[in-house]
């Protein structure tokens, strides 16, 4: 998708009869899937069976002239189907052949199925997100999923650099498990650094606080005071003088041991007004800070319009591309997602 956003042809190998898994997902709007709408616009439609000899030929009639192969099977399909990167590879050299898959090419875990929350599951995400003494939580966004897609998005277009370099090709091995181990971040660092499996901390921060999400009298909102200067517009924004005064919170490090003090003092102050009263306060005062936005609010906010994150896929709308080009504008408009084998006739006489 993102390849195809920013000017690839891209041309979708689906199965026959009923194509995509994905075309059956919803929300559906005016009988057409929205996800698979979204991360389909812009890309050709053949159906292909890869196991029929007609077919595969088509298929390799493709790739000789692809500069870009992603697949997503588990490790070994691809190769059984003679279609691997090894095979591939050696009759075209310049070829930049991505696999992503749940856990790589490699380990004792290859062959193993997955899907996105299995993934989360397994890769500590799901150990580190939910409230203090709380169920592990699986994020609210297919995170594996797309950190795997992000992932290789970057590798591919490295690789297509490093092949006009070159002139030589590449067999790139996305694993989501290890997209996913990746993001851990913060909470990886402290068992790397402690041998101690983190605590969930809710919306805390692991090493950093006042940075946390605080309770005002009609919602919740953001508040990040990341270092010692934040910390102090932030008392002063609160009137709250006493909390630079006072020992406990003399540095970052002081203030995570007391972190559920501070916090509280800091909520018995936001408590006795809005949010919009304090966000004002705060945002005049260089503080960084939000409101925690239902869906509806940030794909209607004004920065989303100004930012052209909702676009439109034909007449239906979906998420935009997050990348700017100031090269190549972005006129808010994409072709819509094919239809089952919708170009399959035209890249069969184009290919074959």
């Amino acid at each position: 998708m993102m390849l195809a956003d920013l000017g690839a042809r891209v041309v979708k190998v689906e199965k026959p009869d009923t194509g995509d898994d994905s075309r059956s997902y919803g929300p559906f709007l005016v009988g057409r899937s929205l996800y698979f709408e979204r991360v389909n616009h812009s890309k050709e439609s053949i159906a292909l069976d890869l196991r029929a000899p007609a077919d595969l030929a088509v298929a390799r009639a493709l790739v000789a002239e692809a500069d870009v192969l992603v697949e997503n099977f588990r490790p070994g399909v691809m190769a059984r189907l003679g279609l691997g990167p090894t095979e591939l590879l050696a009759r075209h050299p310049r070829l930049v052949y991505c696999s992503i898959s749940g856990f790589g090419h490699s380990g004792p875990w290859s062959q193993l199925p997955a899907y996105d929350a299995v993934v989360q599951g397994m890769s500590g995400l799901m150990a580190i997100t939910g409230s203090p003494g709380g169920p592990p939580v699986k994020p609210g966004s297919p995170v594996a999923d797309l950190s795997a897609g992000l992932y290789a998005f970057g590798a591919i277009a490295s690789a297509l650099l490093g092949r006009a370099t070159t002139g030589s090709g590449t067999h790139i091995d996305i694993a989501m498990y290890d997209a996913t181990v990746s993001l851990l971040e913060g909470a990886a660092l402290a068992y790397l650094a402690t041998g101690l499996d983190p605590p969930r901390m809710g919306n805390a921060h692991f090493a950093i606080t006042p940075f946390d999400t605080f309770a005002c009298a009609d919602r919740e909102i953001t508040i990040c005071a990341a270092n010692d200067l934040l910390f102090g517009a932030l008392c002063g924004a609160l009137e709250l003088p006493a909390l630079l005064a006072d020992p406990r919170f003399g540095s970052n490090e002081l203030r995570l041991q007391s972190r559920l003090e501070l916090k509280q003092a800091i909520e018995t102050v936001l408590a006795t007004a809005t949010a919009a009263h304090w966000l004002a306060r705060l945002e005049a005062a260089g503080v960084p800070c939000g409101p925690i936005s239902e869906v509806s609010e940030a794909m209607s906010s004004v920065q989303t319009v100004a930012r052209q994150m909702v676009v439109r896929s034909g007449d239906l709308p979906i998420p935009g591309n997050p990348v700017k080009l100031s090269a190549w504008p972005d006129d808010g408009h994409r072709r819509p997602a094919p239809a089952l084998d919708e170009h399959g006739a035209a890249l069969r006489s184009e290919f074959t």
